[in-house]
């Protein structure tokens, strides 16, 4: 595990940013996991900047996503699909059909499942994984559990995660109820594993997660085994592990 340590959210992003842009241009066909939310947003922009400064090429990459709320669309505003294309795919040249999202409409959830754990198997696993990490630790919506779950599956939303959500919409019951998530072994799959991490309310699940023992009550926990995993956290997020570095 490697550590880099940055100033603020702006100096996370440009990091992750940088060894983003360092993997397309080692590699122009690579495949990059990515990850929504407000973490990866800035991540975003900074290759935003490199794309419409000449210095990145997208258009041979491909993608896999971490996970879509069931039931969403991907043109309803709140998916994940949506996010992607606002925040990312619409504002650089990568061909959207190289991009994979798991699909929320689909009811069969086990067909679903199979489905994407089929199209991150063919590509052998990401070359970059990019991920966030959430207050109780979790990546994509591998919330803390009694097990890891490996493959794709569905999962029902902690009603911390729904309350959340609910100013998004325009009622609590309009608010997604399950998603599907790529699960812990299609993560641990990717070649490389980049996390970012801010603010002071994540600093426990830092330490939780990166400085406890590994245990899917901390699901983060598991990229303690990977062989190439880099954090990327600011000051706050490290807060309470200074003295651990």
């Amino acid at each position: 595990m490697r550590i880099i340590r940055a100033k603020d959210y702006n100096d996370v992003s440009r990091k992750a940013a940088n060894i983003i842009a360092a993997q397309v241009q080692l590699k122009p066909d690579c495949v990059l996991g990515l990850a929504t939310g407000s973490s990866p947003v800035g991540t975003y922009q900074e290759l935003i900047k490199k794309y419409e400064s000449g210095d990145l090429d997208f258009s041979k990459v491909h993608t896999v996503n971490l996970d879509e709320y069931v039931g969403l669309d991907a043109d309803h505003d709140q998916s994940y699909a949506y996010f992607m294309r606002t925040n990312l795919f619409d504002h650089v040249n990568i061909d959207q059909a190289n991009c994979n999202i798991p699909n929320g409409m689909n009811p069969d959830a086990e067909g679903e499942c199979a489905r994407y754990d089929a199209v991150i198997a063919s590509f052998g696993g990401a070359d970059l994984q990019l991920l966030g990490l959430g207050p109780n630790g979790h990546i994509g919506f591998n919330e803390p559990a009694d097990a890891f779950v490996k493959g794709t599956n569905k999962v029902e939303l902690t009603k911390a995660t729904i309350d959340a959500n609910a100013r998004f919409f325009e009622s609590w019951d309009d608010v997604p109820k399950f998603a599907y998530t790529m699960g812990i072994g299609g993560i641990m799959q990717s070649k490389r594993v980049l996390l970012v991490v801010n603010g002071e309310k994540k600093a426990q699940a830092v330490k939780d997660c990166f400085f406890g023992p590994i245990t899917p009550k901390a699901p983060g926990s598991i990229l303690q085994l990977h062989p190439d995993f880099t954090l990327v956290a600011d000051e706050a997020a490290l807060s309470l592990v200074q003295d651990l570095l």
